[in-house]
């Protein structure tokens, strides 16, 4: 006997609207409630040049389109394969919500909602609070409603995430010599009947025997594997095998985009830095950019001052890495002196991404920092704007995350590395040792 399975019903939060404007036709065949509350709440976003201000606009665009009286009572179909969409009006709290509850706010209305319709389902369907606020998930189900996360743009597992290299140990030693020899490449077959599996275009590998040892890069589109030796850029020169390979590909102008992931002290910043400039000629900015999120959840208004001072902190660390770049030489050296002069014609840029994603990319060499605190959707409008000759770098640690409602599954950093692995045009390099000292590695491991 076939089994019909019955169409749920997802009441979403404000939350999952404002990371993704097109959640509403990502349920499939269920049926989805929107709180007339949150569209209410919807509204105050809709002013900025923020991701989530644009989400907001877009997504009461698309709910104006979806006209008729029906939308207030039974819902209206999304299309065919899929289910009603309908705002639902409550009046106040319910009994059982200000019996638990004393304040009246948004979070309280959505879980009214889902208690009115417990009250007049009668078909028994499962009702479902979609959230990205943990607290307003565990309010509900202490309330016995069901609630759970937007999982539909988060990668499955963090611990398979592609790492952008690999160790091959006792590896054929006649292949291997062959590294050492010009041209220094070897051709991708003779790599692949070693490995005995596919390969993956841009990826690393420390290929290695008793004998000796070689760090080498697949190139697709050459048919080869050639041979990554360690080199200077900028006066910063690589302290471990991963870092060599983060600057083959950031240095790689083939390659338009790049992510670099390691815990704090591992250098993703400052390399990538580091080869900006040293590339630089090929580019006509580099742009250095990180986004604005509040400490403690609050909004920069808060902090004193003018909009360059409260900018000023989230900054000073680009700044600062810049410093440690140019401290590798003398003031009187030209090395030293371009960073000053290109600066100050606006060659070399540090500014919130908020103030850099109007403008035009084209050559540009563009360094996104802190890149685990971006939604996918976000990462997806930066990278959609990439002109021609222009060459994106994400960095930042997806264990690190700063966004109250993102965690190391969901933020786009991460799901960048899952949907870009294996393109000809995206490399990633995973940093695994801390560099600043053994005792900022001690306290990374430790605390």
């Amino acid at each position: 006997m076939k089994v019909i399975k019955k169409p749920k019903t997802f009441i979403l939060d404000t939350n999952v609207i404002l990371h993704d404007a097109s959640c509403i036709n990502q349920f499939k065949e269920n049926d989805i409630v929107i709180p007339l509350v949150v569209i209410e709440e919807i509204d105050h976003f809709k002013r900025g040049s923020q991701v989530i201000n644009l989400n907001a606009r877009e997504f009461a665009r698309t709910l104006d389109a979806i006209t008729g009286k029906a939308l207030f009572n039974g819902g209206i179909s999304l299309g065919k394969g899929k289910g009603k969409v309908r705002i639902a009006i409550t009046k106040g709290l319910s009994k059982e919500i200000q019996e638990v509850f004393k304040e009246d706010n948004v979070d309280h209305r959505i879980l009214s909602v889902a208690i009115e319709l417990q009250k007049k389902d009668r078909i028994k369907k499962d009702i479902i609070i979609v959230s990205k606020d943990v607290n307003l998930r565990m309010k509900a189900k202490a309330l016995g409603i069901q609630a759970e996360d937007y999982t539909t743009d988060r990668v499955t597992s963090v611990e398979e995430l592609f790492s952008g290299k690999e160790i091959v140990d006792d590896f054929d030693d006649e292949v291997l010599s062959e590294f050492y020899k010009v041209p220094f490449e070897v051709p991708a077959q003779k790599i692949e009947s070693a490995l005995k599996r596919e390969l993956i275009p841009n990826k690393y590998y420390i290929l290695r025997n008793l004998n000796r040892s070689a760090l080498a890069c697949y190139d697709q589109q050459m048919g080869i594997f050639k041979k990554v030796d360690k080199i200077s850029v900028y006066g910063i020169k690589p302290r471990n095998a991963e870092q060599t390979f983060a600057v083959d590909a950031l240095t790689n102008t083939n390659i338009p985009l790049v992510s670099i992931t390691g815990k704090a002290g591992t250098g993703k910043t400052i390399l990538a830095l580091a080869c900006a400039l040293q590339i630089r000629k090929s580019y006509r900015q580099i742009f250095i950019a990180r986004p604005i999120v509040p400490l403690s959840n609050k909004d920069l208004g808060f902090l004193p001052g003018d909009v360059e001072s409260k900018m000023a902190p989230y900054m000073q660390p680009l700044w600062d890495n810049l410093k440690v770049i140019q401290d590798q030489f003398s003031e009187t050296e030209k090395q030293f002196l371009l960073i000053n002069q290109l600066i100050k014609d606006d060659k070399l840029v540090i500014e919130p991404l908020s103030y850099i994603r109007g403008r035009s990319l084209q050559r540009i060499f563009f360094i996104v920092d802190e890149a685990q605190n971006l939604t996918p959707h976000e990462i997806k409008t930066i990278i959609t704007r990439a002109g021609e000759g222009t060459k994106v770098v994400f960095t930042g640690d997806i264990y690190q995350i700063d966004h109250p409602y993102l965690d190391s599954q969901s933020n786009g950093l991460s799901y960048l590395i899952e949907h870009f692995k294996g393109q000809k045009l995206y490399s990633h390099v995973n940093l695994e040792k801390g560099e600043r000292s053994e005792l900022a590695e001690l306290a990374s491991n430790l605390l």
